[in-house]
């Protein structure tokens, strides 16, 4: 049975089944252990997503209507469909070690919590496919130099090869949205820790596009030991500087603090 989708839970119906073969055949998958779909809602991704890795999928799927439509439609997948947000989701004991690849046409509203916990969550998450909102899409791919790129996009670019894969219009999907959408590859580096903190580099990056006009000397005063603003690189604003700069920058700031 079809579920009238919920407004509160940004659902917008995937109807177009060539685009969602399309988008399945994004994921390679060959480095997961486990395959998981985020709001998979009637299941069009799942279909194929099945198809393709059959006892490697699971679901993750906050809304109790679409859960039981999706237990019907696919028996053999009821013993892995979590019903749960995957914002707070945690992953069973016997798949802790395991690794893992996220796909999904993700909500509009939690898109950036979404990321951040893919962030949080990268010594396990090698691969993720998603459909987002064009405009978020175009930021997160977004290089340094440019007026769209921001934290999220270093955060990303951080760990993580990101990929802006192709367009995808409003009337293929139910209810239509008002926006375009965009699907995006994320496949993990080479870096496997920060030479500080987590939360200092994030810390570091938010003050530094907090006021992302003045230079990182004038964004960063009080933050970082006054003895460290006569580096050189501190003369250049948040946006100028590359993932791979906001490391060493990272770097420099334990060793010299």
């Amino acid at each position: 049975m079809f579920h009238k989708p919920q407004k509160a839970l940004s659902q917008n119906y995937l109807q177009d089944r060539n685009i969602a073969r399309k988008i399945c055949g994004m994921l390679k998958g060959k480095n997961a252990d486990q395959i998981y779909e985020i709001g998979p809602g009637q299941g069009v991704l799942t279909e194929y997503l099945l198809n393709k890795f059959g006892e490697k999928l699971f679901l993750i799927e906050i809304d109790h209507d679409s859960v039981a439509w999706l237990k019907e439609r696919f028996p053999e997948l009821e013993d892995r469909i979590f019903a749960e947000d995957f914002l707070t989701f945690h992953w069973p004991e016997d798949s802790k070690d395991k690794k893992i690849a996220l796909i999904g046409n993700f909500p509009y509203h939690i898109t950036s919590p979404i990321f951040f916990r893919i962030i949080e969550k990268r010594d396990r998450v090698t691969e993720v496919v998603a459909m987002i909102q064009k405009e978020v899409a175009e930021r997160l791919v977004s290089p340094s130099g440019t007026k769209t790129y921001g934290l999220l996009s270093v955060l990303l670019q951080t760990f993580y090869h990101v990929d802006y894969l192709f367009t995808v219009n409003e009337q293929v999907f139910y209810p239509r949205p008002k926006v375009k959408s965009a699907v995006i590859r994320l496949t993990r580096n080479e870096r496997e820790e920060l030479p500080c903190p987590d939360g200092k580099y994030l810390t570091l990056v938010k003050k530094a596009f907090g006021q992302r006009r003045k230079t990182l000397r004038n964004a960063l005063k009080g933050y970082i030991p006054d003895n460290l603003l006569s580096l050189e690189i501190l003369s250049r604003r948040a946006e100028q500087l590359t993932a791979r700069e906001f490391v060493e920058l990272c770097r420099e700031v334990k060793l010299k603090s």
